[in-house]
């Protein structure tokens, strides 16, 4: 799989594959993630923090970073950290372990010195997801009430997430 920034010619792909997501979550009884605004996907792809994973021309998932979660993270937002949002894959590629894709790619990230920690969260405590993520490297931190949810999407909302880091060496 080829990573590349995803580009404003993606935009609609991208809402698909939320879409596709929001699907599989609802079989899944799953939390399901709310319509993200357009807004917020356009932000994150001018300041090239969305991108794609690409198979034979196609977007086979997208995700986004950010390198500060503070409403999320709270006190551990003070460490130098690449948070890994919203990973969406298409449906014509799942099961394709692409989360431990991004995490290699994550380490090997250009600004990978300016960060200790790969983070990222999901909402809930999902146990089969949790899984997964430990299988693909990372550490389960445990279940925590979130405080302060202005600002975040709605399905943050009143919510208890679950954490998980990698440390990069």
């Amino acid at each position: 799989m080829k990573i590349e920034n995803s580009t404003i010619e993606d935009f609609e792909e991208i809402l698909k594959l939320y879409e596709q997501a929001r699907m599989l979550q609802t079989r899944l009884k799953m939390v399901i993630w709310p319509a993200f605004s357009k807004e917020l996907i356009l932000q994150e792809i001018a300041e090239k923090r969305q991108f794609k994973g690409v198979i034979d021309n196609k977007i086979a998932c997208v995700w986004a970073i950010a390198f500060s979660d503070s409403l999320i993270w709270e006190e551990k937002n003070k460490d130098a950290a690449i948070y890994i949002h919203r990973i969406a894959t298409n449906k014509k590629y799942r099961g394709n372990n692409f989360v431990k894709t991004i995490v290699d790619w994550a380490v090997k990230h250009p600004l990978k010195n300016n960060y200790k920690y790969i983070r990222l969260d999901t909402v809930g405590d999902n146990t089969g997801l949790i899984r997964h993520y430990v299988k693909c490297g990372f550490q389960f931190l445990g279940l925590y009430k979130l405080k302060e949810t202005k600002g975040l999407p709605d399905h943050y909302k009143n919510a208890t997430v679950s954490l998980f880091e990698i440390e990069v060496s």
